[in-house]
């Protein structure tokens, strides 16, 4: 894949059901195809979504595909906040909170190869222990709940934040949790998701990936309506030239910002045009990065 030959990290994908604002209702089956055809890079859920599932198969599921990946599992996890996914599968939505934090509890549980309150244990165990967990947020008010519980957190701040700038109080106040349960290694334990797209200018960029970026916020149910233009304004994406990019991330690593997600496929944005742009971040943002930043 070209995400490895690049040197990328980790590899996320979402899951979502029902609708064309999502393609992949099985996140474990579609990345135990890409284990196969990769050697080093990591495999994330941003997110998996615990409530429309027995948390026992979730475990199962996710203890395999670490196994089957050589321990390459990243578990990215929430409760799922769209109304039509649990109309679909026949859950009041009403009760997501309390079911996430149980489904959680339990998953962690199994990994960790302990048993369920039934006594069942699952029988293949992943090879990572622990196996890295992420909670994602879409309220910025979560932030602090989720660093409390001692969780890395993981949250799209086009969803949950007004400007660029307020990233910084989303991180403060993750870590702000983080201190208060006693967990000291903060520095790499937030991950921020954003809009990506790296063209030749900043004007080349739009013309890119406006009508790209306004059909993919268009796809996505009851969320607040956003062009590119409002992308441009606020600042809540990584979509630009490679010096306005570049300039951007090490912003967000002066926020204390551990990992940054490119959503870098969105929209029915041309292949060529997601792979060029993913050879520019790779290739030319990143060396301005490190130049300025420990990374």
């Amino acid at each position: 894949m070209l995400a490895e030959l690049l040197g990328y990290d980790t590899f996320f994908i979402a899951e979502h059901h029902f609708h064309e604002y999502g393609a992949v209702p099985n996140p474990p089956v579609m990345l135990a195809a890409i284990a196969a055809k990769t050697k080093r890079l990591r495999l994330g859920t941003a997110i998996a979504a615990l409530n429309y599932r027995n948390p026992i198969e979730v475990a199962e599921s996710y203890a395999m595909l670490d196994v089957l990946s050589g321990g390459r599992l990243f578990l990215g996890v929430g409760s799922g906040y769209l109304a039509h996914e649990f109309e679909g599968f026949g859950i009041d939505p009403a009760t997501k909170r309390e079911s996430f934090d149980a489904n959680f509890a339990l998953v962690r549980r199994l990994l960790a190869g302990e048993a369920a309150p039934n006594g069942v244990r699952i029988q293949v165990l992943p090879l990572q222990r622990p196996v890295p967990l992420a909670v994602g947020i879409l309220r910025a008010e979560a932030a602090y709940y989720v660093g409390r519980q001692g969780f890395d957190l993981l949250s799209v701040p086009y969803a949950s934040c007004e400007k660029f700038d307020d990233i910084a109080m989303l991180v403060r106040e993750h870590r702000r949790g983080l201190a208060e349960a006693g967990r000291t290694n903060i520095v790499e334990a937030s991950l921020i998701c954003l809009h990506t797209h790296v063209a030749e200018s900043d004007a080349a960029a739009r013309a890119e990936a406006a009508a790209a970026f306004d059909d993919y916020v268009a796809s996505r149910l009851y969320a607040r309506r956003s062009t590119y233009d409002d992308a441009m304004r606020n600042g809540l994406s990584l979509m630009g030239s490679v010096e306005t990019v570049a300039d951007k991330l090490v912003a967000l690593s002066e926020m204390g910002v551990g990992h940054v997600i490119v959503l870098a496929n969105f929209g029915a944005l041309p292949d060529t045009l997601v792979r060029r742009s993913l050879r520019l971040f790779a290739e030319e943002v990143m060396p301005r990065v490190r130049g300025e930043v420990a990374v």
